[in-house]
C-alpha cells in the first residue's frame, strides 16, 4: 500500500457518506412528483395522501437529534449503517406496498432509517478531515449534496414516474443502499463511541423525540387546520412542554443526553438560527416555484425537474469549487443577499412567464447563494465542537433544516392559500405565490441580519471556541 492510499481512502469514504446522504435527501422531493400516480393507484383521498409525506417527515424530524447523540455514544459508523439498512428495507416495503396502510407505515420506518443515516454524517466528515482547508473542501461536497439534492429529486422523480411508474422511486434505493453499505464497511473507519453510560437518559430521549415529533405533526397540520385552531395550539403546547422539560432535565442530571455546553458557542447557535431561516427561502423556491411552473405555466413534472437543473449545476460548481476559497463568515451576508435577489425576481414572474427571462435568472441567483452559504453554515455549526459531541452537533443542524423547512413550508403555503382563496385561476394562484416569495425574501433579510452579527470580529472567539478556518481565510 502506498503512502497516498489512506488519503485516497479518506476521500473515497467521504463520497460514500455523501452518496448515502444524497439517497436520503432525494427521497424528500422525489416522492412529491409521484404523489398523483400513487393517489390514483392506491385510491388515496386528498387528506390521506398527505400522510405519504407526513409519516416520513414526523419520524425523520423527530429522531435526528436522538440519532446524532446515539452516534456519539455507540459509534457513528454503527448508527449510519443501521439507519442505511432500515432505510433500504423500508424502501423495498414502500415499493411493493399494495395498500394505503402498508405504504404509510413503511414511510414512517423509512423516515426513522433516514434520520439514523443522515444525522451522523456531518460529524463523521469533520472527524475525518480535521485540517481546516481539507475540511472546507469536504464540507463543500457535503453542502452540494444537502442543498442541491432537492432539485435533483424533482428531476429524478419526473424521469422515473414518466418512464416507469411510482414503485421505482422507492425500488431504486435498494441497489444504492446495498452498494453504499458495502463500501462504508470497507472504507469508513469504525471509531468507538464514548459509551452508552455517558448519556443513557431514557426519560430525556422520550421527552426529546416525543416533543419534536408532536411539534412536526402540529406544523404539518397547519395548512388544513390553521395556526390558531384548537388542535394546532394543543399540539404545539404539548411539544413545547415536552421540550422545556427535556432542557430542564439536561441541565440537572450528571450524564445528559444533550450536553447544553453545545449552545455556549456563538458559532453553533448563530449558524443554526441562520440555517433555520435560510431553508424557509429554499422551500419557497422548490415548493412554490414548482407550483408556479406547473399550475401557472403548465409544465409537466419532468419539465419542472429540468427547469431546476441549472440551479443544481450552479449549486454544484459553487459548493465544490468556489465555497472553499472564502472564509465562512465573510461569505454569509453576500450569499444571503443573492438568495433574496432571486426570490424577489420570482416575486415579479408574470402569468405568461418565459423560462429564460423570468425563471432562469432567479434560480441561478438562488443556486449561487445556496451553494456558498450551505457549506459555510455547516462549517460554523460544527466549529469548536468537542469530538464527543460531533454527532449531536451534526444531528442538531440536520434537525434545524428539517424542522425549519417544515415550519417555513407551512407558513408560506398558508399565506399563499389565504391570498388565493378558493380560486384556482392562474392569476389568483400567482398572486398568492408572489406574496409568499416576498415573505420568503423578508425572512432571508432577517437571516442576513443574523449572519451580519455572526460575522463580526468579536464572534471569532467566544467561550473559548476556536475558528475552524485557517487564519489566512478569516
Amino acid at each position: 500500500m502506498t503512502s497516498s492510499s489512506p488519503e485516497r481512502n479518506r476521500w473515497a469514504a467521504l463520497h460514500v457518506l455523501c452518496a448515502g446522504t444524497l439517497m436520503i435527501v432525494l427521497d424528500a422531493t422525489i416522492v412529491n412528483v409521484a404523489l398523483p400516480s400513487i393517489q390514483d393507484d392506491l385510491s388515496f383521498t386528498a387528506s390521506n395522501l398527505a400522510w405519504v409525506v407526513n409519516a416520513y417527515l414526523i419520524a425523520f424530524g423527530g429522531l435526528l437529534l436522538l440519532a446524532g447523540r446515539a452516534g456519539d455514544l455507540i459509534g457513528q459508523r454503527t448508527v449510519f449503517l443501521t439507519g442505511l439498512a432500515i432505510f433500504t428495507l423500508a424502501s423495498i416495503a414502500c415499493a411493493v406496498a399494495q395498500t394505503q396502510g402498508m405504504l404509510i407505515a413503511a414511510r414512517f420506518v423509512q423516515g426513522a432509517g433516514g434520520a439514523l443515516t443522515s444525522a451522523v454524517v456531518l460529524g463523521m466528515i469533520v472527524t475525518m478531515f480535521p485540517q481546516p482547508r481539507e475540511q472546507a473542501k469536504a464540507l463543500g461536497v457535503y453542502g452540494f449534496v444537502a442543498s442541491a439534492g432537492g432539485s435533483i429529486g424533482l428531476l429524478a422523480g419526473g424521469v422515473l414516474t414518466d418512464a416507469l411508474d411510482w414503485h421505482w422511486i422507492f425500488l431504486i434505493n435498494a441497489p444504492i443502499g446495498i452498494v453504499v453499505g458495502v463500501l462504508a464497511l470497507r472504507l469508513v473507519e469504525d471509531r468507538p463511541g464514548i459509551g452508552i453510560r455517558a448519556g443513557a437518559d431514557l426519560p430525556g430521549a422520550a421527552l426529546l423525540t416525543g416533543g419534536v415529533m408532536v411539534g412536526v405533526y402540529a406544523v404539518l397540520g397547519v395548512a388544513e387546520h390553521g395556526w390558531l385552531a384548537q388542535r394546532t395550539l394543543i399540539l404545539a403546547g404539548v411539544a413545547a412542554v415536552a421540550l422545556v422539560a427535556f432542557l430542564v432535565r439536561q441541565a440537572r442530571i450528571a450524564t445528559p443526553l444533550m450536553p447544553l455546553r453545545l449552545f455556549a458557542s456563538r458559532d453553533v447557535t448563530g449558524a443554526n438560527v441562520v440555517m433555520a431561516l435560510l431553508v424557509v427561502g429554499m422551500f419557497s423556491l422548490f415548493f412554490l416555484g414548482a407550483l408556479y411552473l406547473q399550475l401557472v405555466l403548465g409544465y409537466d413534472p419532468l419539465a419542472v425537474g429540468l427547469a431546476f437543473l441549472p440551479s443544481t449545476v450552479v449549486m454544484g460548481i459553487t459548493s465544490l469549487k468556489l465555497s472553499q476559497h472564502f472564509a465562512p463568515r465573510t461569505i454569509l451576508v453576500p450569499s444571503m443577499l443573492l438568495i433574496v435577489a432571486g426570490l424577489l425576481l420570482f416575486a415579479r414572474a408574470p402569468i405568461d412567464g418565459n423560462f429564460v427571462v423570468d425563471v432562469l435568472p432567479a434560480t441561478v441567483l438562488i443556486g449561487l447563494g445556496a451553494g456558498l452559504s450551505t457549506p459555510a453554515l455547516m462549517t460554523l455549526a460544527m466549529s469548536g465542537v468537542r469530538p464527543e459531541d460531533s454527532g449531536l452537533a451534526s444531528g442538531l443542524i440536520n434537525t434545524t433544516v428539517q424542522v425549519g423547512g417544515a415550519i417555513g413550508l407551512a407558513v408560506l403555503a398558508t399565506l399563499a392559500a389565504e391570498r388565493t382563496g378558493a380560486s384556482t385561476a392562474p392569476a389568483d394562484l400567482l398572486s398568492g405565490y408572489h406574496y409568499a416569495f416576498v415573505v420568503g425574501a423578508g425572512v432571508l433579510l432577517v437571516a442576513t441580519a443574523v449572519a451580519l452579527w455572526l460575522s463580526r470580529p468579536s464572534a471569532l472567539r467566544v467561550f473559548g471556541v476556536r475558528d475552524v478556518v485557517a487564519p489566512d481565510r478569516v
